[in-house]
């Protein structure tokens, strides 16, 4: 069912080839559940009705047409607002631009933010067949053509039908969110469109060795400031081996990575599929496949597009799930996670409550747990790439084997390429295991955890198991280099993990973060 609703303000204002009028209040529809609302159309005229003569030349049926719509949003407003545009034939390019009014609002209540995107005449749909791209509140204008397309958004067909652009009221202020819309039809002859060429799967590796990579980042294709070539200098600065494509739910950037990948970098595409309850890092995905973001827990849809992740390739990894900034918070539980991101950039209050709720849910005896991660999420020249990097063992240098080492939690997590570990376990008659290994042994078993550590003066050796940590060695000297050394059994520890820490910042609490590592789980 359908229901019309005045908005009591908005407007839609027409000008080009067919002169000007103004036009009264259009109605509000909501489609489907309190989700989504829809606009009233928008129609634009057909090349052939705007100049039908027979006589007239491409030159004079070429031009533009130009349409703008107001509106105030109120509070309480659904998650996406569809404005539909009826596109006619004989379009070559989709130009739109927006603006919205940030009202004044007391300390500590959202004001507005309004986000943007559009879908083609194949339809706002749930799985995104229609999806066109998303530039979030990243981007005030955009274009699509044939041949080209603002950043974030995909370049194709301009197909006649209705196209929706995408609203995404993220917060709205008390007295609400006023906002413009200009929309406006090039017309005129397409250009082909160009294949995309993505990055290949395999970089020139060692064998089986530990990689290091940055899996968050963002680019000029969602609201980074960087463009690709600038993450990738960055990277290789950082000595990094690998990083991920993650915009902000679009899988634009994945056409133009190939010219940044080489043999001593592997490129890997996925995306960050950014809902208003939390943000999910879809890595290392087939190039060219998009998920959709329009749901939140309550929804029951998440576990779908967890499997569309990982139908192509991919791994489910929860972002920054205890971040402070609103929408980030993680909501929808760790069931369906291959690996959680547990530090994000530089390491702060949040990253070590998502580190303590991580080690909370380690199973030693089940054999199910999920693996921790560290990445960047950089943003801006300011954001250092690979602070941190998650240090992989892997078979080799692909797609396929980083993702398998990641998901087996065979890695540790470094603040830079300068600190290394080296971590194991041994016991029993002659039995190793390393990071996220087992050491099958008897409940009585002496075992001896051994930890070296490279490139963290001034720091502090711990190991952590299930009881929390137990050892804490002396500081590291100056030459950033030391070996520690502790033994217990698997009925004293169910695991042990270790961790590098800074001096404290804040007495009776733990220093920042240098380095830890997933554990290794001790008995039978």
């Amino acid at each position: 069912m359908c229901e019309a609703h005045e908005t009591g303000n908005c407007t839609e204002h027409a000008s080009g080839h067919g002169g000007e009028h103004l036009m009264g209040r259009r109605a509000l529809l909501v489609t489907g559940t309190a989700t989504a609302l829809t606009l009233g159309t928008v129609t634009f005229a057909s090349a052939e009705e705007r100049d039908p003569s027979d006589k007239a030349d491409k030159a004079d049926k070429a031009g533009e047409e130009t349409k703008v719509v107001r509106g105030t949003l109120p509070t309480g407003s659904p998650d996406f607002v569809y404005l539909p545009v009826q596109v006619p034939g004989g379009v070559r390019e989709i130009h739109v631009a927006y603006t919205y009014e940030k009202l004044p609002v007391p300390a500590g209540t959202a004001g507005n933010a309004l986000d943007i995107g559009i879908f083609d005449e194949r339809g706002t749909e749930l799985g995104g067949r229609g999806f066109r791209g998303w530039s979030g509140g990243a981007r005030t204008e955009f274009f699509i053509r044939s041949d080209d397309a603002t950043p974030g958004y995909i370049p194709g067909r301009i197909r006649p039908g209705t196209w929706n652009i995408a609203l995404g009221p993220y917060t709205v202020a008390p007295q609400g969110l006023p906002y413009e819309v200009t929309i406006t039809l090039k017309y005129g002859e397409q250009a082909p469109t160009p294949m995309p060429v993505y990055p290949p799967g395999r970089a020139k590796g060692r064998g089986r060795a530990w990689y290091r990579g940055d899996c968050h980042l963002h680019s000029w294709y969602s609201d980074g400031k960087r463009t690709l070539a600038e993450i990738a200098a960055a990277a290789r600065a950082a000595g990094l081996d690998f990083i991920n494509s993650s915009e902000h739910n679009t899988h634009a950037a994945h056409a133009h990575w190939a010219p940044e990948a080489g043999d001593d970098l592997l490129i890997l595409t996925g995306e960050e599929i950014t809902t208003r309850n939390g943000h999910i890092v879809a890595l290392g995905m087939d190039p060219g496949t998009f998920v959709d973001w329009r749901y939140r827990a309550r929804d029951n849809r998440f576990g779908h597009y967890a499997r569309e992740v990982r139908r192509a390739g991919g791994l489910v990894v929860p972002a920054h799930p205890h971040a402070t900034c609103i929408g980030c918070n993680w909501k929808f539980g760790f069931g369906e996670a291959d690996a959680v991101e547990v530090w994000n950039g530089p390491f702060t209050p949040d990253d070590e409550v998502s580190l303590q709720s991580w080690d909370n849910t380690l199973q030693a005896n089940r054999g199910t747990w999920t693996p921790a991660m560290g990445s960047s999420d950089a943003h801006t020249p300011a954001d250092r790439i690979g602070t941190p990097q998650t240090v992989v063992l892997a078979d080799d240098l692909t797609r396929e084997a980083i993702l398998a080492g990641i998901k087996a939690g065979r890695s540790y997590i470094v603040e830079s390429a300068a600190v290394s570990l080296d971590f194991s376990a041994a016991g029993g008659r002659g039995k190793h295991a390393g990071i996220g290994g087992r050491l099958a042994v008897d409940r009585d078993d002496p075992v001896t955890v051994r930890l070296e550590a490279k490139g963290v003066p001034g720091c502090t050796l711990r190991f952590v198991t299930d009881q929390g940590t137990l050892f804490t060695s002396a500081t590291v000297p100056e030459s950033g280099t030391l070996t520690a050394e502790w033994r217990t059994t698997a009925s004293y520890a169910s695991y042990v993990r270790a961790e590098v820490r800074r001096a404290p910042q804040v007495p009776q609490l733990p220093g920042p973060l240098a380095a830890f590592t997933n554990p290794i789980f001790l008995g039978r």
